[in-house]
């Protein structure tokens, strides 16, 4: 497993990470202590040294795992967490009083003196403007309950306004081969100024992965059931924001037209993120140790070839661009 420095000013992560919203169980199938722990131990055999999760998954369970797992791991492993999705705050309550209960939460169930990186979680944009947000997370940073700060977005523009402030390590943003326009509209902004970027949804909520059609089916507590069209959160969080149905129809283009021979689906949209040096670690999450391997034998895998990305490039501009719905 190769690894990343994440930002100028931060640490070195796993290139492939691992997002831990599945461990909290509040969507899709609920996962067990045992099952979690089988899927963290097979994360840290290939490699992965930095876990995601946030405070609000599972209500605190996922944080609750990972510290549980922590304590018979001797592997230096850094964990991002989130603020801001948790409890009253949500959308427009946020007092540095909250923040503080959040970060004291969180550490008491990650037991750790001190947070790795805390990222606020989606919070609305009118509080990223507002700039109060960030007093509050240098005051931590200060007093050494977090080490570093960043922000977890959904648009471009939430991306530039949180990169004017000082002290931010790293932006956490949907980037696959479905959300393009980054590369060109964040990247370069985020590496002239040392930000680390951390990719979520890579395989756009499993649909680049190959394995759906469209007789494939989601349970109701599952975001892919009742999040299709935005109906409880930014539609850009699910299928990143593709009609499934398109989603299926690109994937098909993609495996006949553009795909090597010698790769699979998720291979492909995996490397193509990794073959982006602003990348710092892509955190695609696992429901079984099975998919924790596929997910970091990406790493050992050569970049793509130039025709591949061009390919990949110029599918995006004439068929993927128009349909992308939600925040972007």
């Amino acid at each position: 497993m190769k690894t990343r420095k994440l930002g100028s000013k931060g640490f070195y992560v796993s290139e492939v990470g691992l997002g831990c919203w599945q461990l909290g169980g509040n969507w899709g199938i609920d996962i067990s202590k045992d099952a979690a722990f089988n899927i963290l131990n097979e994360a840290v055999n290939n490699g992965i040294t930095f876990f995601d999760t946030a405070d609000v998954y599972g209500d605190g369970k996922s944080e609750t795992l990972i510290g549980e797992f922590l304590k018979t791991c001797d592997a230096p492993i850094r964990v991002a967490t989130k603020f801001g999705r948790a409890g009253n705050a949500y959308p427009d309550k946020y007092t540095k009083d909250i923040l503080r209960k959040s970060v004291e939460g969180s550490l008491q169930r990650l037991g750790v003196d001190s947070l790795d990186l805390l990222q606020l979680h989606c919070i609305p944009t009118p509080s990223l403007k507002d700039g109060d947000v960030f007093d509050w997370l240098r005051e931590l940073q200060e007093e050494g309950l977090i080490r570093h700060f960043g922000a977890s977005v959904e648009t471009v523009e939430e991306g530039l306004i949180c990169m004017q402030q000082e002290g931010l390590l790293s932006l956490q943003v949907i980037f696959n081969i479905f959300r393009q326009k980054l590369v060109t509209e964040l990247f370069p902004q985020a590496e002239a100024k040392g930000v680390g970027i951390i990719v979520r949804l890579p395989l756009a909520s499993g649909l680049l992965s190959g394995k759906f059609d469209k007789d494939t089916t989601f349970a109701e507590d599952d975001h892919r059931y009742f999040n299709r069209n935005g109906e409880a959160f930014n539609v850009g969080e699910t299928f990143a924001g593709l009609p499934f149905e398109k989603g299926l129809e690109l994937v098909n283009t993609i495996k006949k037209e553009i795909l090597p021979d010698n790769l699979t689906m998720v291979q492909l949209a995996l490397r193509w993120i990794l073959d982006h040096q602003a990348v710092s670690s892509i955190i695609p999450g696992a429901s079984s140790p099975k998919q924790v391997v596929s997910n970091a034998e990406v790493s050992k895998l050569q970049a793509l070839s130039p025709e591949v990305h061009t390919a990949l490039i110029a599918l995006y501009k004439a068929e993927i661009h128009d349909y992308v719905r939600g925040g972007y």
